[in-house]
């Protein structure tokens, strides 16, 4: 029997890429008229059979939501992934999951994938890349799309940012740190300049400077790893700094590892917040202060904005952020709190 032709086999005959096939077959004005012919006139040729039964979903009552996260790995993100999920499914609606890995190229590749699926709308935590391609297809296929936790597309009326509010948890932190005494605080992880990084670490910043206090800074991609290494360098040489304020909670895992190792007491000798407040912070000994974001929260109220949009044409806010609170615990308060 002879192979079906598929939407690639299209995309190879009009010499076109499969997600500008699947803009044709979605009668989309975006695609130049000449450009539609020749994938008209291949898909005649090759006998291609659109399934327009599944391309149907989009905007039926029970449509697929594509949901692209750039680290499901650490768990902040895995947590918001599985309450927008949840949500989505209370709703009726299925959701298309997908892990970028901080690669810009997965990223264009799913973005296309799913383009040519029918998703009825994306939610993206992004991975950051120097161009906006792949919001351009999403523009292109007219398809609700919001940025979430991370912002890499300013285009915010066309692409709507929600996130925490990162500066005031920063704020949080560090007067807290020198609330107890510290005055040489450190601010550690994240990649310098990435505009996340910079977020979280403003109110830090912000705090330091209005006091006349110095500004340390070490800067890493965020993991356990670096955590590890980063506490064992600082204890053995910058030993004057008292408290560090951590990216987030993997970083600052990694660090209680690092201090142990080198015989520095978290609590007593160096006091440490993290970032996130992931269920392990409050399992870890000592037990981790961190500026808690509720990520479960705000998967849900995610989630119930895009269905807003989507269903009843009620666009969220261009930009909004969501509180946080600072959980005190033995890293900064000391073993016996």
């Amino acid at each position: 029997m002879k192979k079906r032709p598929t939407i690639l086999d299209v995309a190879k005959q009009a010499r076109v890429s499969k997600s500008t096939v699947s803009l044709v077959l979605q009668n989309s004005q975006s695609v130049k008229a000449a450009t539609r012919d020749e994938v008209n006139k291949a898909i005649q040729e090759l006998g291609y059979v659109y399934n327009r039964s599944a391309a149907g979903l989009r905007g039926a009552p029970s449509g697929l939501i594509g949901l692209i996260i750039n680290d499901l790995r650490n768990p902040f993100f895995t947590e918001f992934a599985a309450s927008a999920q949840m949500e989505f499914a209370r709703k009726g609606y299925s959701t298309v999951i997908a892990n970028t890995d901080e690669d810009p190229e997965i990223q264009a590749q799913v973005i296309d994938s799913m383009i040519e699926h029918g998703v009825s709308a994306f939610v993206i935590s992004p991975t950051y890349e120097e161009d906006s391609c792949a919001f351009d297809r999403i523009q292109r296929a007219g398809i609700p799309t919001m940025q979430v936790l991370r912002q890499i597309d300013l285009r915010t009326d066309l692409f709507p940012f929600a996130s925490h509010d990162y500066t005031a948890g920063g704020v949080l932190a560090t007067e807290h740190l020198l609330n107890l005494g510290s005055e040489r605080i450190a601010f550690v992880g994240g990649i310098k300049d990435r505009p996340i990084t910079m977020e979280r670490m403003s109110g830090y910043y912000q705090v330091m400077v209005s006091r006349g206090l110095p500004v340390t800074a070490f800067y890493e991609r965020p993991s356990r790893t670096y955590g590890r290494e980063i506490a064992r360098r600082i204890a053995a040489d910058h030993s004057r700094i008292d408290a560090v304020i951590c990216f987030s909670d993997l970083v600052a895992l990694g660090m209680l590892s690092g201090f142990a190792e080198a015989g520095v007491r978290v609590g007593e000798d160096v006091r440490l917040i993290g970032f996130d407040d992931i269920e392990e912070s409050s399992l870890s000994f000592p037990r981790l202060s961190s500026v808690r974001c509720d990520t479960q929260a705000f998967g849900t109220k995610a989630a119930e904005a895009m269905l807003s949009w989507v269903v009843e044409g009620k666009r969220p806010p261009d930009t909004q952020r969501f509180g946080v609170e600072l959980i005190t615990r033995q890293s900064s308060l000391g073993l016996n709190a």
